[in-house]
């Protein structure tokens, strides 16, 4: 062999070296012993031309069963086949474009152990959801509070815009805390990558679905998180956008084609009408602005008609739980999404994972449209399958009145009962996720004029209502803040940055108030961890009579009544007028305060009682 062949040869090895360190893989890995036995692998390199690139595969137990190129020369994607007969290992890869021979492997992991024990178990009516922002909660690592290279290098609490420098760690350092209210599940706004340029202490602006936020910790700190919620007998639910991308993720920067958004002759926003989707007389026209409209030109909206894109979220989704333990999933603007693609997305979710929940933000107007989104009773063409939403109308329409508006015919408490009357739309109201706040609106004690009668009325109600109570991150110590804008109600939980006056996970620093509100939801929350009728139970509710509201929750074991005075006087209560729960009682336990309580009792102005009653 003469000198000048080996140096052609030794530069050859090096080019092919460097062109396979610039190969992305997404998804990023995949798993065997699937029960889906494809899956599509989009195959990137921005240094590359694979407009005409051959894929072959070289793996026991994986085949190649098509090639797809794309108008952007950096993509090719190729069908796999993984066979039950595959193992976990690197899968070798070899991408031939333009005389370059590219050797470059991609990774087969073993699934997780525990399917519908340890994760994938679903929600419940017997869970309750703690809803935070992680970058507002805690600090428990400021190792992570910047990263080098991201866009946005923000750190000031002073700011209610800029990063503050909340993480996983800070999380998981306290969810004794979180159990503590009763909680048995936890909800974090997204915790992907959002590498924009400001604005990202929210994390609904992803720019890589497969990397998680490097200042919340990484995967890492993802996985331990997830690791230890499954330790307590928690769960983990991952919040997840498929409507839209942030302006700056590399679907958008760097399109594989330009139908992978909606595009428009200009921008074009959507006018947020959910009406026009089932409206009978509506017009192609408003359908369209509504869910091909961005949301904002900071999130281009996703075109989910294209299969290529359905498939890349479709994927994302079932990576997301066999990667980190995910149990359920709270889609982000479902409503703007197309709901014959999400049908399809939430069954190959069920198809892997039976016990998974999927619940919806359906920000819309009225019990009926709401109804329309998720599993229903109306006898409509679409059918959805999602299996529930956050309960807006049960919010704007039921208990937000009851406790505002004074009560006459119309207003007031009667549209709590008026709203739930409505539960024969649903296929299972005790899905919908029922909530008096989130990090999008004014925090439920500004809400109520900051009247801490009214909001323990509202707790109380939270607790033992139909459907999956979720609280959000610090109104259960009266946090206020009114969402204009909504910076304000997103501000950081008192304790959880080194040097904090005020401490609200060891109750340091804090007022009467506070001390006592927080003590008053503990007891909702330990009250209802241990009654089955509360979380399971069913429930009759009787018509509000000069402002007295009146429910029960109940099974074989426990009756609870529900007494909810919204009068500007005490009122009379007579167990006479509810025989058909109260009958056989002779009375019952006030479990705020343990006091017994008779057949016959008052109940003052703006208070709620939850009894439980006695033989």
């Amino acid at each position: 062999m003469n000198k000048k062949f080996v140096v052609i040869v030794s530069a050859l090895v090096v080019s092919i070296s460097l062109n396979a360190q610039s190969i992305e893989f997404y998804p990023s890995n995949w798993f065997v012993q699937m029960k889906n036995k494809k899956v599509q692998v989009l195959i990137r390199a921005t240094d590359q031309d694979f407009t005409k690139a051959s894929v072959q595969v070289n793996y026991p137990g994986v085949k190649l069963q098509n090639v797809h190129h794309f108008s952007n020369g950096h993509y090719v994607s190729a069908d796999l086949i993984i066979e039950e007969t595959a193992k976990a290992g690197n899968v070798n890869f070899v991408i031939n474009t333009q005389g370059h021979r590219i050797n470059t492997t991609w990774v087969l992991k073993e699934r997780r152990k525990g399917l519908g024990q340890n994760y994938a178990q679903g929600l419940s009516s017997s869970d309750l959801v703690y809803f935070l922002m992680p970058d507002r909660f805690s600090n428990g690592d400021p190792s992570n509070d910047k990263i080098a290279g991201l866009k946005d290098q923000s750190l000031n609490r002073d700011s209610i815009f800029l990063r503050h420098g909340g993480d996983l760690k800070g999380v998981e350092n306290h969810l004794d805390y979180i159990q503590k209210l009763g909680a048995t599940t936890l909800w974090m706004t997204p915790v992907v990558e959002n590498d924009m340029p400001d604005r990202t202490e929210h994390g609904y602006a992803a720019t890589n679905n497969y990397a998680i936020e490097k200042r919340f910790g990484g995967e890492k700190a993802y996985l331990t998180l997830s690791e230890s919620l499954h330790k307590k007998g928690m769960k983990l639910v991952q919040d997840i956008v498929y409507n839209h991308f942030g302006r700056f993720h590399f679907l958008v920067q760097d399109a594989p084609d330009k139908d992978w958004l909606h595009q428009w002759p200009q921008y074009t926003q959507t006018h947020y009408r959910e009406q026009v989707i089932f409206d009978p007389y509506h017009s192609k026209v408003d359908e369209k602005k509504m869910i091909d409209g961005w949301f904002t030109t900071e999130m281009p909206d996703v075109n989910q008609e294209n299969p290529f894109v359905e498939k890349y979220l479709t994927q994302n989704a079932i990576w997301s739980v066999e990667t980190f333990g995910i149990d359920a999933f709270r889609v982000d603007t479902y409503k703007y999404c197309n709901v014959e693609v999400m049908n399809r997305l939430n069954k190959a979710l069920l198809d892997e994972y039976p016990k998974i929940f999927t619940f919806g933000e359906c920000w819309v107007d009225g019990v009926a449209a709401q109804a329309y989104f998720v599993e229903n009773n109306l006898n409509l063409p679409f059918k959805s399958n999602l299996k529930a939403t956050s309960d807006f109308s049960l919010l704007f329409g039921g208990i937000l009145p009851a406790l505002n508006e004074t009560n006459n015919w119309n207003n007031g408490v009667i549209k709590l009962y008026t709203t739930l009357s409505y539960d024969f739309l649903y296929k299972k109201a005790n899905n919908n996720v029922i909530f008096l706040d989130n990090h999008d609106m004014t925090r439920i004690h500004s809400s109520l004029g900051e009247s801490i009668p009214k909001t323990k009325m509202a707790y109380a109600w939270l607790y033992t209502c139909r459907g999956i109570p979720q609280l959000y991150y610090g109104s259960e110590i009266l946090m206020k803040g009114i969402s204009n804008p909504d910076g304000w109600v997103r501000l950081d939980f008192p304790g959880g940055w080194a040097g904090d006056k005020k401490n609200a996970f060891t109750e340091k620093g804090m007022s009467s108030d506070e001390l006592d509100f927080l003590h008053y939801v503990q007891t909702l929350g330990t009250y209802r961890t241990k009654t089955a009728a509360l979380k399971t139970g069913a429930m009759m509710q009787y018509l509000p009579e000069d402002g007295l509201y009146v429910y029960f929750r109940y099974d074989q074991d426990k009756t609870v009544m529900c007494v909810m005075n919204t009068d500007s006087k005490t009122r009379a209560v007579d167990f006479s007028k509810y025989g058909e729960r109260t009958n056989h009682f002779n009375g019952g336990m006030d479990i705020i305060s343990g006091n017994k309580i008779g057949t016959q009792f008052s109940i003052p102005a703006m208070t709620m009682q939850v009894i439980e009653l006695i033989k």
